[in-house]
This record gives C-alpha cells, structure tokens and sequence, in this order.
C-alpha cells in the first residue's frame, strides 16, 4: 500500500466515484527537467489519463503536464507517453490481475515524495450505476449524522 508523505500535485477524485480500488502501488515517472519544475509549479492533470502494460513496461498516457514557462527549446510535449517505473515483480502481478474481466489499472495521485515525484496508481474494477447511488446516499448519511451530532455538542 502507498502512503503520500509530501506535497500533493495532481489527485484523480473520478477514480474513486468510478472504480473501486483494490489495490495500490506507488511508482515512479520517467520525466524531464523541465516538466519537474512545472510539477514543482503544480502544472499537472490525470483526470483523462489512463495506463497501459506494454512489453513488460507500463505507461501512462493523456498525463497533461503543462510547459515550463522558462523552458524554451527544452519543453517537451505536453501529453507525450510517459514510461511507469515499477519492480518486475510488481509489473507482472498487474498484468496477471488486468487479464481478469473488469479489472483496470488507473492513475490516482501525483506527489513529490522528497525530490522524486511519484504516482499512486490502483488496481480497479467498475462500479455499476446502482454502486455509485450506493455511495452517494452512505456519503448523505454521513454528513446527516455530522451536522446532527454538531447540532447537538453546540446546545
């Protein structure tokens, strides 16, 4: 399980509504300085991103990091495939899991973890529409029950 220690950069709050997470692991990006220092900006965006496995290797693709304003010539494309970097171990038991029906692997959090900018990517699975009322009207009951309960400690 992945713990974000630092600084949040880009949170993918769709997942969540969309998916049930499964499992995390926290990986790190193959990226270029100058989209370090937009990220150190907080330039950065994974709500239509999407990962895929590929010989082996995983990648991202649709991470939009916007370009460095002071990076002239050394400002890379925006939406370019960016490569995951995981364990062996860690990539074949995603492409074990993804082989099952329904299952996904999506792209949750971007974070500075130190210096090092890391993603926390999770195992999914589809939420049906009946799931998602589910979790809706659990999220309705539990801010009925907070306002009650402030309610109650303020008279």
């Amino acid at each position: 399980m992945a713990k974000t220690n630092g600084k949040l950069i880009a949170n993918n709050k769709k997942a969540y509504h969309d998916y049930f997470i499964l499992d995390t692991y926290e990986t790190g990006i193959a990226l270029h300085g100058t989209e370090v220092k937009s990220l150190r900006m907080g330039k950065c965006s994974i709500k239509e991103s999407f990962i895929r496995i590929e010989n082996g290797e995983v990648f991202i693709y649709g991470m939009h990091i916007s370009p460095y304003e002071k990076g002239n010539i050394f400002n890379k494309d925006p939406l370019r495939v960016r490569k995951l970097l995981l364990h062996k171990a860690e990539i074949n038991k995603l492409l074990g899991k993804t082989k099952e029906k329904g299952i996904a692997v999506i792209p949750l959090k971007v974070y500075f973890k130190g210096s090092l900018v890391k993603m926390e990517i999770g195992l999914a699975k589809g939420k049906k529409l009946y799931d998602k009322r589910q979790d809706i009207a659990k999220k309705d009951q539990k801010r009925e029950a907070q306002r009650e309960f402030k309610v109650r400690n303020l008279a």
